[in-house]
């Protein structure tokens, strides 16, 4: 049981050392797509502030008069509002990482956590053996935590195990 409890930990260490070690490559390419991502919205969202300026309206103006209008207009207003809202949102989490490292970013979490943009990340990601200094760190807190989790899992089961190996010997 000790062979495989070591065997356990030692595969626990390596697969944390090896998933956590891709941090901070994997949060500086969602960085960047997230400041094309805002550069996009901002294009889009500045068009229609250039459409809205031609008929005279602000861009509250004119979102009001499309959902009025129904129909069409108003679905077309109700993505523009959430264009908006996205812009903003993302506009947020790119002001709260800019110039931030990768043990920073780890610290902004929540600014790395819009999903369709993290799903386009890991699409085209590819994992990397880790050769900078972050790299090996991040690896090395993975090889700890994964080791420390297993050692947390059969410190937690060995009193299970004390009670049945003392039943075994009572029958």
């Amino acid at each position: 049981m000790a062979v495989l409890m070591r065997a356990l930990t030692l595969a626990a260490g390596l697969g944390g050392a090896a998933g956590l070690s891709q941090f901070p490559e994997f949060t500086q390419q969602y960085a960047q797509r997230l400041g094309g991502a805002v550069d996009e919205l901002t294009r889009v969202i500045d068009g229609f502030d250039r459409d809205a300026a031609a008929e005279g309206l602000s861009r509250t103006d004119a979102l009001a008069q499309m959902e009025q209008s129904g129909g069409i207009s108003a679905r077309r207003a109700d993505s523009m509002a959430e264009t908006i809202a996205r812009h903003d949102r993302l506009s947020a989490d790119i002001a709260a990482l800019e110039g931030a490292g990768p043990f920073t970013r780890l610290l902004r979490l929540p600014h790395l956590a819009d999903t369709e943009l993290a799903s386009r990340v890991w699409q085209s990601y590819r994992p990397a053996l880790p050769v900078t200094f972050e790299g090996v760190v991040f690896a090395g807190t993975g090889f700890v935590a994964g080791t420390a989790l297993v050692g947390l899992f059969g410190a937690l089961l060995s009193p299970l195990r004390r009670r049945r190996g003392k039943r075994a010997s009572i029958s």
